[in-house]
């Protein structure tokens, strides 16, 4: 077999199995969400922002077929870079680019109810505040590509969903600064100062005044809604979310509260302009 036919199996993440290196590109699953994401890499493509993969189509195995992007990803183990301030601050205005070309961006209503989230009994209410785009909203360490230690591009835009420069600052924070206590941070992360971590990423983004006195109260209803979310998708749609819940997504999501409940007010002072 030709090498440029060789399919090597890539790391998924935790829900997406069956992701394959094939020569230059990767070939990935469709699913009820594909038809937003390649809206969205059509619409980043037409806008010239380059710190995304390209979608090819369709190949003949009913695969995405999107171009593979050169560089470093902290897949599991993470490395010890994942704390390099450098690096963040990098990350934080690459994902200022994507958000600002995202502006502007009108996908179908077909296509927003299909990635839309579930609401449930019992779950709070979302914050109130509009949606500005359709955001990343996985910012994982395994979802960006590193190069000459600066973040070049952003993958697996499966959860892209309607969100605010908030929200999309929250989910960076959340694995990034991060807001986690030590006992669920990867190993490069513990006993870093999440306050100095969580300020870089808003200076580098360039996060403003009213958005930053939101950040916390943000951050807090949005981890309270996704232990609903969690919950919910592990009982519906079973695999990897079923997975990551039986081995204590759910526990950490609450410990996560519990952190922001009592470091919330450092986390403010900290952002202040």
């Amino acid at each position: 077999m030709s090498d440029s036919y060789l399919e090597i199996p890539l790391p998924g993440g935790d829900v997406t199995e069956g992701v394959v290196r094939v020569g230059n590109t990767v070939r990935r699953p469709l699913g009820r969400h594909s038809p937003l994401v390649h809206a969205i890499l059509r619409h980043l493509e037409h806008k010239g922002f380059d710190g995304a993969p390209r979608f090819l189509g369709i190949d003949d195995q009913g695969r995405e077929t999107l171009t593979f992007i050169e560089g470093e990803v902290a897949n599991r183990p993470h490395p010890d870079w994942l704390a390099d301030e450098t690096r963040l601050v990098s990350l934080a205005r690459l994902v200022r680019r994507l958000d600002d070309a995202m502006v502007g961006f009108a996908p179908s209503s077909d296509m927003l109810q299909a990635a839309a989230s579930p609401e449930i009994p019992g779950m709070p209410p979302a914050p109130p505040e509009e949606p500005e785009f359709i955001g990343h909203m996985d910012i994982t360490p395994e979802n960006v590509v590193f190069r000459q230690g600066e973040a070049v591009a952003l993958i697996d835009f499966d959860i892209a969903k309607p969100a605010t420069r908030v929200d999309e600052v929250f989910n960076l924070c959340m694995w990034w600064a991060p807001f986690a206590p030590d006992e669920d941070r990867s190993e490069p992360l513990k006993g870093v100062d999440a306050v100095a971590r969580t300020r870089l990423i808003a200076d580098a983004y360039g996060l403003g005044r009213e958005d930053r006195g939101r950040l916390i109260p943000t951050a807090l209803r949005r981890s309270e809604r996704s232990w609903y979310l969690m919950k919910y998708r592990a009982e519906h749609d079973g695999g990897g979310w079923l997975r990551m819940w039986q081995e204590g997504a759910g526990e950490r999501i609450q410990r996560r509260v519990a952190w922001l409940e009592a470091e919330g007010e450092r986390l403010a002072k900290g952002l202040a302009l």
